[in-house]
């Protein structure tokens, strides 16, 4: 099984560590393509600051975020699971899993990169400021790059397993599951307040992080999207099944609002 993550728009830069070595990641197929994205990146921040600001979308307030991205290559390094912070994240909490948990997390989970396509929670990342609908000079949209190159790297990582699609819209972009639809299984979370369901982006996001969580804990290993759905429901989801489409069946999580 193998459980794409969206990134966080917020991240916690590593206070020591060492240094970024691409080699070291998991999903060396992906490097030449990570290294062109850093070798843009690093470029605009450092030979056009004040570009970079309005290119990438950073507040004026906040030019420490140009510096950030222009030193990718020294800055030191954490886990990608300590880098990303965010309401998922939180919810996820994967310091505090159990250590079977920790164990399949790492080698289930992966969190969709604007900078490195894919990475797994403990490779070590720096913090860095890209969001995926950012078109890129020397690269172009971001997009539209890793839709050239991620898919190699999710065959590799997803081997003959159900692949469990929790990505938001811009960064499901990245990438379309169609080779793999009949075992792809994309999760929805909607509210239900008085009889109305709609999607509210705050607890979309903390409910997939206990989704991903309470299934990491259970140690549950589900091959089909709708063996993944019997298994949320054994850990006490509701959860709706549309009919499968050409990206895959869609479970839709119904969380009652009090």
């Amino acid at each position: 099984m193998l459980i794409l993550l969206p990134p966080s728009e917020g991240k916690t830069a590593a206070v020591r560590g060492n240094p970024l070595a691409l080699d070291d990641l998991r999903l060396p197929v992906l490097n030449p393509a990570r290294a062109k994205v850093i070798d843009a990146l690093v470029e605009l921040c450092t030979t056009r600051p004040d570009e970079a600001v309005d290119i990438l979308g950073i507040p004026k307030t906040q030019p420490e975020l140009v510096t950030l991205n222009a030193n990718l290559f020294e800055a030191a390094t954490a886990r990608a699971d300590r880098i990303y912070t965010g309401v998922l994240y939180d919810a996820l909490s994967p310091a505090t899993l159990s250590p079977a948990a920790k164990r399949r997390a790492t080698s289930r989970v992966m969190v969709t990169s604007s900078v490195f396509g894919l990475v797994g929670l403990a490779d070590r990342i720096p913090a860095y400021r890209l969001s995926g609908d950012t078109t890129l000079p020397g690269i172009g949209g971001v997009q539209a790059h890793w839709r050239a190159h991620l898919g190699a790297g999710i065959t590799e990582a997803l081997g003959d397993g159900l692949l469990v699609d929790l990505r938001s819209g811009t960064y499901a972009a990245f990438w379309r599951p169609e080779e793999v639809a009949a075992r792809t299984a994309t999760v929805r979370v909607l509210h239900e307040h008085n009889g109305q369901r709609k999607v509210v982006s705050h607890f979309n996001k903390a409910t997939k992080g206990r989704l991903v969580r309470a299934l990491l804990e259970s140690g549950a290993n589900p091959r089909t999207p709708a063996k993944l759905a019997d298994a949320f429901r054994d850990l006490g989801w509701t959860v709706e099944t549309a009919p499968a489409t050409k990206t895959g069946t869609q479970l839709d999580i119904i969380v009652a609002e009090i």
